[in-house]
Order: structure tokens, then sequence, then C-alpha cells
């Protein structure tokens, strides 16, 4: 029989080792289950949040600017009075632009003014006074509403809710596919949270009216969980 030297047999049984453990590591692998659990915590919105603001045109950089601040003053001016704290106002927007004619026949554009908007964030924390809110902002300049929503002031313990829930669905979910498998559910190997923000529920369109205050309905917000867990299999 040839005798083959040291180092080459070393090799040989390296070589057969690691055949060996590619099928097994391959196999510890699939045993476990992948799931995604989901839920989701309704509840009455005590919060509003309102983008609104004031557009205006002049002919002039500084006319625009003037006439905006004026507006925005008094808007201001009637949220205080209203009750809203100086906290809950925050400036999103502010801008300055020219304003040009659009010829069709191809000859230059013309500057014909300046339009200057701004815009502000409202937490309005007294949702029965909302469209009395609306109302007098309207009655003061208001001529921009970009955005109105609701949310709960403190949605720690909804969340929380939520991500037990989210667990418990996962556990359910593993459970059911292992049951239909015939095989038994191991441990937790993992698990990884996905960020899940509110999620406001339909609401009935904000209708702006002068002579009383705006209509508004306020509905649900949902904030929401998501979790993907990964358990072994015994």
């Amino acid at each position: 029989m040839p005798r083959f030297p040291l180092s080459v047999r070393l090799g040989a049984l390296c070589l057969i080792s690691v055949l060996f453990s590619q099928p097994m590591a391959a196999q510890e692998m699939t045993r476990q289950i992948t799931v995604t659990g989901q839920a989701q915590v309704d509840a009455v919105p005590d919060m509003a949040l309102l983008t609104l603001g004031v557009t205006t045109q002049a002919e002039t950089a500084a006319e625009a600017m003037d006439e905006n601040a004026r507006k925005m003053t008094e808007i201001q001016a009637q949220l205080t009075q209203a009750g809203i704290a100086a906290r809950d106002i925050q400036t999103r927007q502010l801008q300055l632009n020219p304003e040009y004619t659009r010829p069709r026949d191809g000859t230059a554009r013309t500057l014909v003014g300046y339009r200057a908007s701004n815009l502000v964030q409202v937490r309005v924390r007294d949702l029965d006074g909302l469209g009395a809110v609306l109302s007098a902002v309207t009655e003061a300049g208001l001529n921009t509403l970009n955005g109105l929503s609701f949310a709960v002031q403190d949605p720690d313990p909804l969340i929380e809710e939520a991500r037990k829930r989210a667990v418990a669905d996962a556990l359910a979910r593993a459970k059911l596919y292992t049951d239909g498998l015939n095989v038994t559910l191991g441990p937790v190997l993992r698990i990884d949270e996905h960020g899940q923000g509110p999620r406001p529920m339909p609401m009935a369109r904000a209708e702006m009216a002068l002579a009383s205050d705006v209509p508004v309905s306020a509905g649900e917000v949902g904030y929401g969980a998501s979790v993907t867990v990964v358990f072994g299999l015994e």
C-alpha cells in the first residue's frame, strides 16, 4: 500500500471533515421558522395637528412680506386668544417668490409681483374648540390649510399594548404552522421590531365656513406594531 506524506493525509482528513460538516450546518439552519406578528390599537384622539398659514401677493417683495406678516400676526393673536400655548405653535415654512407672466406668444416673461407664504403647525389640545379655532383664524386672514390630522397626546401606553399584541400574534402564527406540520416549536432565536407610526382612520373632510364653526370629525387613530420573530424547531 502506498504511503502518503503526513501533510497530504492531514489535508484529506480536513477535507472529509468539511464535507461532512456542511450538510449538518445546512440542516441546523433549516430547523427554524420565521413569522411576522402585527397588531393595531385604536383610540379616540385628544389632539389635532393643523398646518395652516397665509399667502399674500404684492407688486414688491417688501409689500408682500409686510402684508403677510400683518395677517399672520392677527392669526397668531386669535390662536393665543383661543388658548393655544406658544409651545404649540411652530413655523414650518416661510417663502418669498417672484411672480412672472406666462406668455404663449414666445415673448419674454415679465415680473408682475411677489408671492409670500408663511405656514405654521398648530397643536390643538382641546378638540371641542377645534371648529371655533378654525373659524377664528379664517376670519383673521387664513387662506392656506395644508393639513389636518389627529393624534393622542400620550401614545406610549397604546404603542406598548400594540407591541404585546404583535408578539402574541407572532406566537399564535408560529404555533399554527408548527401544529399543521406536526413539529414542536422551540425557543426564540431572534426578534426584530419594525417601526409603525400612528395610522389615522378615515375622517370627514373639514369644510371652512365663516358664518359658523368649521365642522370636523375626529374619528379614531390607530397605533400599530410589527415584529418578526425567529423560532427554533425541536
